[in-house]
């Protein structure tokens, strides 16, 4: 029997990274669909839960991708809500890649050393990956601070992070590098998470930190997001702090991705959000 994966994306367009990593996962045909909304959503829904028997679901999986990451948090609580016991398929969270992303560099942290009781500054934190990352570093016990140029959006992000997780986080608004470089002052660990092709810090506004232990740069494109890392530093010792670029990790990012996708056609009841994907990830450092 053909492993389906349907692609619900919340964008106009469904992410053909998001195809790609479909395949690349193991399903037979990747079937997109986009502009979805918790309204239109549920016909499709019940496409997928009524049309193969109870041991031939696991078969069947949904996946759920788009820019917006609030939007897609709302569209897998309306794709559960269809289901029922005995109708149900997998199903997978990842708008923007946030949650895979997020999980490969937090567990590439992890194995490092313990987070609780590390000051944590995500830079840029406010989107899909920042607020993943910083939610998780919130979990493994970490003091987390999320900057933004705009003290509302830090606000607003911390917030959300609280209500999906139950975690407290601080806002911090930094207009320029040199007050990014102040927040990241006594930090043992800063995670850049940026738009990409905007430099967060300058190499000299890090480098000579006795401070920081760890240094993740999520930005592949250049500039990099932090000056004086390089996309392929993998666990690279540059000026006495541990660093990742984001090809570093990138290919855990994407093999994380690619198990995520094999494990939904096991089982009929699997449900990868930010703390399952994790686990995995942790599980493959």
């Amino acid at each position: 029997m053909k492993k389906l994966l349907f692609q619900f994306d919340t964008d106009p367009h469904p992410a053909v990274f998001d195809t790609v990593v479909g395949y690349d996962g193991g399903a037979d045909h990747v079937i997109g669909h986009c502009g979805l909304t918790p309204g239109n959503v549920g016909p499709l829904v019940d496409g997928t839960i009524f049309t193969r028997s109870p041991k031939e679901k696991k078969n069947t999986a949904i996946f759920i991708g788009g820019s917006d990451m609030l939007a897609g948090q709302e569209l897998l609580a309306a794709v559960q809500q269809r289901f029922f016991p005995g109708f149900q398929v997998s199903v997978m969270l990842d708008s923007n890649g946030s949650n895979t992303t997020a999980a490969a560099g937090v567990a590439i942290l992890v194995k490092n050393r313990p987070l609780a009781g590390k000051k944590a500054v995500v830079l840029a934190g406010t989107g899909p990956v920042g607020q993943r990352v910083a939610a998780l570093l919130a979990l493994q016990g970490a003091e987390v601070f999320l900057t933004s140029r705009e003290i509302q959006r830090a606000k607003n992000a911390c917030r959300a992070m609280a209500e999906r997780f139950g975690v407290k986080t601080t806002p911090l608004e930094t207009h320029d590098d040199t007050a990014r470089s102040k927040a990241i002052a006594d930090a043992q660990i800063v995670f850049a998470a940026g738009a990409t092709g905007i430099e967060l810090l300058q190499a000299k506004h890090w480098q000579d930190n006795p401070h920081i232990e760890l240094m993740v740069d999520a930005n592949a494109a250049p500039p990099a997001g932090i000056g004086g890392i390089d996309s392929m530093d993998r666990g690279s010792e540059r000026h006495g702090k541990i660093v990742w670029g984001a090809i570093g990790f990138g290919a855990l990012k994407l093999a994380v991705h690619r198990a995520c996708i094999a494990r939904l056609f096991t089982d009929c009841t699997l449900v990868f959000d930010a703390e399952e994907i994790f686990a995995v990830a942790k599980a493959m450092v």
